[in-house]
């Protein structure tokens, strides 16, 4: 996986890891949620610059995508 720097929904805890997919590009990259917010109406996820330039979407900023859970951190 990606240490880059995710910001998630509200839902998700720090230290899940999860598989964006880019809807119209068909790229994706695995990363692990470490930081919340700012919630921005109309979007799911905030990705470093790192990671959305492996998804391409760096010019556009903003993008369709898929989010999918591949490992939530265990519970202490």
């Amino acid at each position: 996986g990606s240490e880059m720097c995710i910001r998630d929904s509200r839902t998700l805890p720090f230290g899940t890891w999860v598989r964006v997919n880019h809807r119209e590009t068909g790229r994706r990259i695995d990363v692990r949620i470490n930081d919340r917010g700012p919630f921005i109406e109309g979007r799911i996820i905030d990705l470093s610059y790192g990671a959305a330039k492996k998804l391409g979407m760096v010019e556009e900023g903003v993008a369709p995508v898929r989010i999918e859970i591949l490992d939530l951190p265990e519970s202490s």
